[in-house]
């Protein structure tokens, strides 16, 4: 696709996957821009998040999550010194809209340690009090007609099952129970599909409908947002947000709603966005063709951050490294 006449740029913060804490340690650590933001992070905190996080097991726990938040905000700010990034628009799918709410502007970068940590302790409790039989699955290489097929028989089955995520035309996530797990990889599989991580917590489903509550009364009620600098564009539907309001609700609607990702990508087409800087750690939404068929692609990873520097910006790819394996 000739994107030549689309001449502005977004930054990406993206969705949460699977990090070892020493895959970003150096970049924590060494980086000034990341320890500065870990520093106003521990202050927050009251205790150290390197620490914490190096100790603690779990790809969400409290400590991953505050983590994913600091690295991505120093990077786009790595960015924007180094690359010359000047980003139009903002985008946080999933995870990423934390990130997004502060780089917009619409949110203080203390408050959102503060409610990241809270938040990862109510999901945490909730899920194991409530929830603890219902995951989320991801899959590829299946088209939504055929997908569509899977979910009847599913249903059929008197499964439960929501969609949390639509990536691609190929590529989803269900949440569902566990139980039903077995049957849904194996059929998936007999269509030619891949499944792929099975994520727990679960995330953008109806059943977290009393979670989004609480965290609105006990959480989003001691913050102030303020409307963003930058426009932030939701992650569900592909709104173009302007006001503190929009980003504020658009967090909680993450609970229960799925993430849209091609109605994100044809709203920065048509808002004549051509490059894409994905700020943090991402092995989804900078690779899969929905993204790279539309934009070129600037990684901002911490291991890009950490390469000798000769000022001068990376190339824009068109494509990425393969997808995460597939689940056994």
């Amino acid at each position: 696709m000739d994107m030549s006449f689309r001449t502005g740029s977004a930054v990406v913060f993206p969705g949460m996957g699977p990090s070892r804490f020493t895959d970003v340690a150096k970049f924590m650590l060494l980086n000034p821009i990341a320890r500065d933001l870990v520093g106003a992070a521990d202050e927050v905190l009251g205790y150290s998040l390197v620490d914490r996080y190096r100790e603690t097991q779990g790809d969400y726990s409290e400590f991953a999550q505050v983590a994913f938040l600091v690295n991505c905000l120093a990077l786009a700010r790595w960015a924007e010194g180094e690359l010359g990034m000047a980003a139009r628009f903002c985008v946080g799918p999933s995870f990423g809209g934390k990130a997004a709410a502060v780089h917009s502007g619409a949110l203080p970068f203390e408050q959102a340690v503060w409610m990241t940590a809270r938040w990862a302790r109510c999901l945490e409790d909730h899920v194991a009090r409530d929830h603890r039989d219902v995951i989320t699955q991801s899959f590829a290489r299946v088209p939504e007609d055929r997908l569509d097929e899977v979910l009847a028989e599913l249903a059929e089955r008197g499964e439960w099952y929501d969609i949390s995520c639509r990536i691609d035309d190929d590529f989803h996530m269900v949440s569902l129970r566990e139980s039903a797990l077995d049957w849904l990889a194996k059929r998936l599989r007999s269509i030619g599909g891949l499944p792929l991580y099975t994520m727990r917590p679960p995330m953008h489903s109806s059943v977290l409908g009393a979670l989004r509550d609480q965290v609105e009364r006990e959480i989003f009620d001691e913050l102030q947002f303020a409307d963003p600098r930058i426009p932030v564009v939701a992650d569900q539907d592909g709104a173009v947000l302007h006001s503190g309001d929009g980003v504020r609700r658009m967090l909680l609607d993450g609970f229960v709603h799925p993430v849209q990702w091609p109605r994100v990508v044809a709203a920065l087409r048509d808002l004549g966005v051509g490059t894409l800087y994905v700020s943090g750690p991402d092995s989804l939404f900078g690779r899969v063709g929905c993204t790279t068929r539309n934009f070129q692609v600037v990684a901002v990873s911490p291991s890009t951050a950490m390469q000798p520097r000769r000022h001068r910006a990376p190339r824009p790819s068109r494509g990425g490294d393969p997808l995460p394996q597939a689940a056994p």
